[in-house]
């Protein structure tokens, strides 16, 4: 990774979305950072519209536009949009062969194959949750995993009440640390909640819990027991400007970086 000094020239794909205004509103607290470009879709009200109107003066003199003026510099290109529009910002970034760097989530096995095809090209990192405190939570959890092999282990998330995915993608990614920390295929020792007369808990089972209400922006809880002890690792999300903060730190690592996958725990480092 490089470590030239010089502002990032950085894209917003999904600008009109939660987590794409939360990125135009932690980009001018970000040193390092320049936005050249706010994308929404085509149709969207926004377009043509002064960002100032909605962030203020602190957003110059840009406007949302449908499409990325040939003219404008791209090194980095962050897309939180829809699966849907994904595979159009994949393409935008490989033509200009800048870091794409996505938190869109509901991808197919396709475009997650087509994301690691264009890590032959460019920088590409997909990310379920661009927390660093996950990051090192996922760290934390693949160690316990591999250092507590006999010990029971449970996630339990909680989101607001609109969240239409069960569990979460950030609970699914922290099972894969688990697993992986094991040598265990996720898909192999999953079980999702338990009701009736489940009978007694394998050996190497992974339990999912997913919990719903209020407002509650996402908190997540890795639970290893054993007979005598038991570890709990929990992160709770006060706010979603920490995954903007989070993901515009991933556009500065990856903009000048060598083509390849990367993931959080790249960003954080050592």
């Amino acid at each position: 990774m490089t470590t030239d000094t010089a502002p990032i020239r950085l894209a917003v794909h999904g600008a009109s979305g939660r987590m794409g205004q939360a990125l135009l509103r932690a980009v001018p607290g970000q040193a390092g950072v320049e936005l050249t470009a706010a994308l929404v879709r085509p149709g969207s009200g926004l377009v043509d519209v002064p960002l100032r109107q909605i962030l203020g003066a602190q957003a110059g003199e840009l406007e949302f536009r449908a499409a990325l003026d040939p003219e404008v510099g791209v090194e980095a290109l962050i897309d939180f949009s829809g699966p849907h529009a994904f595979e159009g910002a994949l393409a935008l970034a490989l033509e200009r062969r800048a870091a794409f760097i996505s938190g869109t989530t509901g991808l197919t096995d396709a475009q997650h194959a087509a994301l690691r095809r264009a890590a032959a090209h460019i920088p590409v990192l997909w990310a379920s949750n661009f927390s660093l405190g996950i990051a090192l939570m996922t760290r934390f959890s693949r160690f316990a995993a591999r250092v507590l092999p006999g010990w029971d282990c449970e996630i339990v998330e909680m989101h607001h009440r609109r969240k239409v995915d069960a569990p979460s993608g950030t609970a699914l990614s922290l099972g894969h640390a688990v697993a992986e920390g094991r040598g265990q295929s996720l898909a192999e020792v999953a079980a999702h909640g338990r009701s009736g007369q489940a009978g007694a808990r394998p050996p190497g089972e992974i339990g999912f819990h997913a919990l719903r209400g209020g407002d509650v922006v996402g908190e997540h809880t890795v639970i290893f027991a054993s007979d005598d002890e038991r570890i709990e690792f929990t992160h709770r999300a006060a706010h979603r400007d920490l995954f903007a903060r989070g993901a515009l730190r991933a556009a500065q690592r990856l903009a000048r970086a060598e083509p390849g996958c990367y993931g959080m725990d790249d960003i954080l480092g050592e």
